[in-house]
């Protein structure tokens, strides 16, 4: 319990140091740059609870990074990364049908693909550069990921704000990971019980 909330202290403190640059991460994330963007959004977001930053500020620039970050990672993967992957060399034949489904894809699916990405960790700094790779339009890259990245980075930064230091106890124990997924369950549980009532009634 002690390290725990040792570890939770020392993150915290990095975090006020860092301060509204703990935001700015989100766009290194977004150009494909391994990093913690939710987390950091999220811990800023914590400090400004603690009147340490301001929650509209954290939400701007956290918003603004996620839209800056792909739009780099877009332009990045349509300048260079479709000529890398259509390159001569081994596996093309591979690599050119590979293209030719995501350019089947990305016609078919791209604006759902954009916005959905900004929601899941994994996919996220990757989509961008699919987009780009794969010849979406820009504009409409640019409607779909902005709208992705407002919705995003509003609603984690409002959950972290109102959440407070109500959070704190959770991440020291199941770690931000875990807070994450707990969030789901009770979201989860919460929409079956508004929607039981009416399923038994219909049947």
């Amino acid at each position: 319990m002690i390290a725990r909330g040792a570890a939770l202290a020392a993150i915290i403190g990095l975090s006020n140091s860092l301060g509204y640059l703990l935001p700015a991460i989100i766009g290194l994330e977004s150009m494909g740059i391994p990093s913690p963007g939710e987390t950091a959004l999220v811990l800023a977001a914590i400090l400004a609870s603690q009147g340490k930053l301001q929650i509209w500020l954290v939400i701007l620039i956290g918003v603004a990074s996620a839209i800056t970050g792909d739009n780099v990672g877009y332009l990045l993967g349509r300048r260079f990364g479709r000529e890398v992957v259509v390159a001569p060399g081994p596996l093309w034949h591979h690599r050119m049908r590979a293209v030719r489904a995501g350019d089947r894809f990305f016609e078919r699916h791209g604006p759902k693909a954009v916005f959905l990405a900004r929601w899941i960790a994994l996919v996220r700094f990757a989509a961008a550069w699919l987009a780009g790779i794969n010849r979406m339009p820009w504009r409409l890259f640019l409607f779909w990921n902005a709208l992705g990245g407002l919705t995003w980075g509003v609603t984690y930064g409002l959950v972290g704000y109102f959440g407070g230091k109500a959070a704190e106890p959770v991440l020291a124990r199941v770690g931000v990971v875990g807070a994450v997924l707990l969030g789901l369950v009770a979201v989860g549980g919460l929409l079956y019980l508004k929607l039981a009532p009416g399923r038994s009634r219909r049947s």
